[in-house]
């Protein structure tokens, strides 16, 4: 078993845990906003680093198209890295100035920065 082997297997772990906290944050969380970054954890933890970690485990086995699998896998991490923070944005910013989900801030730039 070689070290690129061992460290895909770690991060697939770890995609796996970042999901699970994510899914109790969508749960628990007591807001849309908050809400909306444990969906955004889960989605950067779960997805982007196991995709990381197939890339690795295809790079220390010796199965046939292995650079195909390991590249497809991280070009797809970094789309999914670039692509879901941005989204996220993008719905908190629509449903903050929607003014459709309730909420309470202490402080709003975005509402002060209108005025």
């Amino acid at each position: 078993m070689s070290i690129t082997f061992i460290l895909g297997a770690i991060l697939i772990t770890i995609g796996g845990i970042c999901d699970l906290l994510g899914a109790i944050g969508l749960l628990k969380f007591p807001n849309f906003y908050v809400r909306l970054h444990a969906a955004t954890v889960g989605t950067i933890g779960g997805a982007v680093v196991p995709l990381f970690g197939v890339a690795l485990l295809a790079l220390g086995t010796n199965i046939p198209h292995k650079y195909a699998i390991a590249g497809a896998s991280l070009i797809t991490g970094i789309i999914v890295l670039l692509a879901a923070p941005a989204g996220a944005t993008a719905l908190a910013y629509a449903a903050h100035r929607s003014g459709i989900v309730e909420w309470k801030p202490k402080v709003d730039h975005l509402k002060e920065a209108r005025e």
